[in-house]
């Protein structure tokens, strides 16, 4: 028997000060068996970093052909893909010529990849890559409820999640390009 997915309901109050959204969302987001809680916690965090009303999940993990989060046209032209973790630089180019924009957001130990693969991208047009803190993120991740409650706030670039635990600080370090 297949292992299923783990639904979390999630609730989240926005204030993006940096590009003036203030949104409740509420959905339900599946975590693949496969997944860690890490890199759910790194999708919910691209999800607020460029959250739009066509802003949606993809099966990610469950089908290669997909993103980790995509915003599509009305038409079904792909806006926006936006990929968590450390893709090779095949996976950055070819995910990169099927929208008009990219963006990552890399973490884990990031220093031998930035190397190998961040150097080898960093001509292609439009894409953006932002990394996350290890630590932080481990933070966030650490006991992570299958209710999820936060308050996130974007101000000057940092990003501070507020959950039944306290207040976190999650530094973002840009390494191409910049959040638009």
């Amino acid at each position: 028997m297949a292992l299923q997915a783990t639904p979390y309901r999630v609730e989240i109050n926005l204030t993006d000060l940096d590009r003036s959204v203030y949104q409740d969302l509420r959905f339900t987001v599946a975590r693949h068996p496969s997944e860690t809680e890490e890199r759910l916690v790194a999708r919910l965090i691209a999800y607020v970093l460029w959250y739009g009303e066509q802003l949606a999940f993809g099966r990610g993990l469950s089908d290669v052909d997909e993103p980790a989060l995509w915003e599509k046209s009305l038409d079904d032209r792909v806006l926006h893909w936006i990929e968590v973790g450390q893709p090779d630089a095949e996976r950055i180019t070819w995910c990169s010529r099927r929208a008009e924009r990219f963006s990552l957001v890399a973490y884990g130990n990031l220093r031998v990849w930035q190397s190998k693969v961040l150097d080898t991208v960093r001509s292609l047009k439009k894409i953006n890559v932002v990394a996350v803190q290890q630590e932080a993120l481990e933070t966030v991740a650490t006991d992570l409820p299958r209710a999820i409650n936060w308050s996130v706030m974007i101000s000057e670039g940092s990003l501070f999640i507020t959950d039944e635990r306290g207040q976190h600080e999650v530094p973002l370090q840009w390494l191409i390009g910049e959040r638009d």
